[in-house]
């Protein structure tokens, strides 16, 4: 029988015998609202990549963003998109809300984020995200089976458009979801691993949680936070490097673990603020990624 201790070591040197890879290139977590102006700004940024998000899965749109995203000569590495229904960011009506995991709005929800795939697939963007809710703790929970069988449901319809589906990190402690990534038994499945959700739901600190998921991760935001102190409201998201993330531990982590994707910067604000926060982020994480490349 394997211990958690073991487990542990085991996935440390599975990242140690993947390699380093090559330094980790930044972006930015953009809503898709206007592509010419959004990726101009983003092109105005300094940043080589894009994390898209959408609700809007119009063939018109995908036409729009794909000139915008080669006029500027940006790269969207992934698409994330929550499909329709009400969505609670809390700890009293979020396990309702969120997610697949809720019955109430599993099937629309299926329904979008097939659509949000194949919107992606025509622009050839390799990764699906979006986040599957509060995931229960215990595999004998019907809504656990459920929740797998849906997100197999999705991921086999990612896999017919060569794309990968990722959980983003939040709602369930790591070990939960490397449990349902193994459950699933596919080989398009991985982690989207938000640095600062981790931390805003209190459910691990981020630089553990890498080791804990190893070569599971595909995506990565980059955000930062404070751990809750109301039980019934997450944490605040701040400025990166104003939190409790440990980036020079996460970057070396995700270094040992042979990732190689971007850095996809997230500040869920608006405004002049938060574009200046960005250009923060975009130095803080430079100085990091130098620093643990030499």
């Amino acid at each position: 029988m394997t211990t958690r201790r073991t487990f542990l070591h085991a996935a440390g040197a599975a990242c140690l015998a993947a390699g380093t890879g090559k330094p980790f290139r930044l972006g930015v977590v953009a809503h898709v609202r206007d592509p010419q102006a959004d990726i101009a700004r983003i092109h105005e940024l300094g940043l080589p990549t894009c994390f898209l998000y959408t609700d809007d899965y119009r063939p018109e749109l995908a036409r729009d963003v794909r000139a915008a995203l080669d006029r500027y000569g940006i790269e969207a590495t992934a698409v994330e998109s929550l499909g329709p229904g009400q969505t609670v960011w809390n700890f009293t009506q979020g396990p309702q809300t969120i997610g697949l995991v809720p019955r109430r709005f599993r099937r629309e929800r299926l329904d979008a984020l097939k659509r949000a795939s194949d919107w992606g697939k025509l622009l050839d963007i390799p990764y699906l995200q979006t986040h599957c809710g509060f995931i229960p703790e215990d595999p004998n929970d019907p809504l656990y089976e459920e929740t797998v069988q849906a997100v197999r449901e999705l991921a086999t319809h990612c896999k017919g458009n060569h794309q990968t589906f990722t959980f983003e990190t939040g709602q369930e402690t790591p070990i939960v979801l490397v449990r349902i990534i193994q459950d699933l038994g596919l080989d398009n499945v991985g982690v989207g691993l938000d640095t600062g959700n981790l931390i805003l739901y209190g459910k691990a600190n981020p630089a553990d949680a890498v080791e804990v998921f190893g070569k599971y991760v595909r995506t990565v935001h980059a955000k930062d936070g404070l751990y809750p102190t109301d039980p019934r409201k997450l944490g605040a998201e701040v400025p990166i490097g104003e939190g409790r993330v440990d980036f020079r531990r996460v970057v070396a982590g995700l270094r040992k673990c042979g990732f190689t994707g971007a850095l996809s910067i997230e500040r869920e604000i608006s405004g002049p603020r938060q574009i200046e926060d960005i250009r923060r982020a975009k130095a803080y994480l430079e100085k990091i990624i130098a620093e643990v490349a030499s």
